[in-house]
């Protein structure tokens, strides 16, 4: 069953280097403390409550891509990407206040593709990679990076598709 995505359209490619435009889209968000894994691992259990009808309508929400993770505030904000049918005035509200529904502008991201486990190991070796490609290019960073996972934790470490975005002015 396919799993709708954040929309995109990629502008310029270069070896497993994108540069995208990113439709506007709403995501349901939370902060929290820790390590990049625990953190991760901790929030995805209140987003997917959120969605699993844990809001005040009762409302079970589908399941969409990318879980995206990027530093805030000395924390980690986590989210789930909205179904792109709903906006900001349809979605449920959460029961849980430590889930924030917020509406994220259209942008321009650099990003890089990788597979493999969700650690920081890769996190960092992809980040650097793909920092080393925008500084190349001459882009300017616009925002944190964001650590964006594609598939469900059952699915085998060499089959996942993981990336990071970042933010750039263009």
């Amino acid at each position: 069953m396919a799993i709708e995505e954040a929309s995109y359209f990629v502008l310029e490619q270069d070896g497993k280097f994108e540069i995208r435009d990113y439709a506007a889209h709403v995501i349901a968000e939370t902060l929290v403390q820790g390590g990049l894994e625990q953190a991760g691992k901790e929030a995805f259990q209140k987003l997917f409550r959120y969605i699993s009808g844990d809001n005040r309508s009762r409302v079970k929400l589908a399941m969409t891509a990318p879980v995206g993770q990027r530093p805030a505030q000395g924390n980690w904000a986590v989210s789930f990407t909205m179904p792109a049918s709903q906006g900001l005035e349809t979605l449920p509200d959460p029961e849980d206040l430590k889930v924030v529904l917020r509406q994220v502008p259209a942008r321009r991201m650099a990003a890089v593709r990788y597979s493999g486990f969700w650690d920081e190991k890769g996190y960092l070796r992809y980040k650097n990679e793909l920092n080393a490609w925008i500084q190349a290019k001459g882009l300017a960073v616009a925002g944190e990076p964001v650590w964006a996972r594609y598939n469900s934790p059952f699915t085998l470490w060499f089959l996942r598709r993981n990336e990071i975005l970042v933010p750039v002015e263009g």
